[in-house]
Formats: structure tokens, sequence, C-alpha cells
């Protein structure tokens, strides 16, 4: 049974250390998932790796069909995902490398296919969004990170943006008034599409850059690529460590 799923995100688009098992095609009624489903054994778990921008990181945050990417993993019986994420460091904690596990979300997108409950229903359907992230995941991640002997950002607020542009530092300086202290563009409906399957679902984000007009210097992709190397590296030995703790 593969109840785990570990959706990668920019840095994470092959899993290092994962024994393949084979690889699906899966349609949904939403079309196409990002990629095919990869079963494999991680750690001496069974887990379903799926990456969200494609095998070649090619899919960018507003054109990811996020509805057929939740959708396969439900239908293949997974209860649990962790969701990784690059994202950018608004508060002066979370420098680059540094690896978060958020608590809330704040929506910025637009234009999304944000719901599976849109046609041919019985009645209107509503889900209680309180709390975006599963509070016995977030705690496995939190117990694994220490485990790891990482040190991780508890808590905190996802600000997702449309993208595929960086903000500007105006645009930060508003998320930070609402009380965001990192910004990616690939958290929404990502998470709300979990919770409307019932799924299990919560957020390990790297900081892979200071947020605009928050660092001494420019924004550059070679800095991301950097930091994207050597947080995933901090990932991967997190991830390895929640093995042992689901």
């Amino acid at each position: 049974m593969n109840s785990i799923a570990i959706i990668g995100g920019t840095g994470l688009t092959s899993f290092a250390g994962l024994e393949i098992v084979r690889k699906e095609v899966v349609r949904t009624p939403y079309g196409t998932p990002s990629a095919p489903l990869t079963y494999g054994q991680y750690c001496g778990k069974q887990i379903i790796f799926l990456p969200r921008h494609g095998s070649r990181h090619n899919i960018p945050p507003h054109m990811i069909n996020y509805r057929a990417n939740l959708w396969a993993l439900h239908d293949k019986g997974v209860q649990d995902i962790i969701a990784v994420a690059a994202v950018g460091g608004i508060d002066a904690a979370i420098n680059p490398t540094k690896v978060v596990i958020p608590e809330q979300i704040i929506d910025y997108t637009y234009g999304r296919q944000q719901t599976f409950f849109e046609k041919d229903l019985v009645s209107v359907k509503h889900v209680d969004f309180s709390q975006p992230y599963d509070a016995r995941l977030r705690q496995h991640l939190l117990t694994a990170g220490h485990e790891a002997s990482l040190e991780l950002f508890a808590g905190g607020v996802y600000g997702v943006t449309q993208g595929p542009r960086l903000e500007t530092a105006a645009e930060i300086d508003r998320l930070e008034r609402d009380g965001c202290q990192v910004v990616g563009m690939t958290g929404m409906p990502e998470a709300a599409l979990a919770r409307e399957l019932g799924i299990n679902y919560a957020h390990c984000a790297v900081a892979v850059n200071w947020a605009a007009g928050r660092g001494e210097q420019a924004i550059t992709l070679e800095s991301i690529q950097q930091c994207t190397q050597q947080g995933m590296i901090k990932v991967r030995s997190l991830l390895a460590a929640l093995m042992a703790t689901l």
C-alpha cells in the first residue's frame, strides 16, 4: 500500500535514494498529471513520488494541473502527502537554505482551477480550511528535523503568489504586512485540493533566496540554483528521518 506521497518542487524533480519499482502514467477526469507517478522504496517505506513541475522541470507554477496531480494520488490510495517547495524568505530568520514547516497560507493566486466541487453537485460543498496543514504530519516533520539535527523554522505563513515572475519589493512589503514569513508560487490550490479529497497534507519548504527587497544583493538565477542545491541536501536528510517517524 503506497499511502505516502512526496510531491517534489524546484530542486526535487528527481529523488536520490529512491529505489524505483515502476512508473505509471495516470489519466484522470481532470487531465494528465505533471509526470508519471514513480513508485518505489525510500528508507524502508513504500512511497509515490510526483514532480509537480514535470520530470524536466518545464511546467511553470500557474500552468501546473494541480487537480490532476492530486486526483491521481488520491486514486492510488495516498493518505499522506509531504509537499516540497522552494520559497523566498521574508522573515529575517529565514535565510537562504533554511527549511521551513509553515503553519498557515494566504492565497494571492488567480485564474487557477481551485476546486473539485463545481459541476453536477447535489448541493454546494464547502471544506473547513481553518488549519490548512495536517497537525500530525507537521509534528512528524518537526520531530524528523530534530532527529536529523536540522535547525528548522517551525511555523509561519506561506504567501502564495501567481508567478512565474518574482515579486516586487513593494509586493513583498505588502505580504509582510499581511503576516507572511515566506513567499512561493505553488502552495495553492494544492493544499486546498488535498483537503477536499481528505488527504493529509503538509509543506516542507526551503528558502532559496531572500524575497525582493530583503537581501543585500540582486536575486539571480545562479544564486537561487546554488541555494536550492544546498537546501535540498537538508530536505533529503529531513525526509529520510521522516520515514522512520511515520
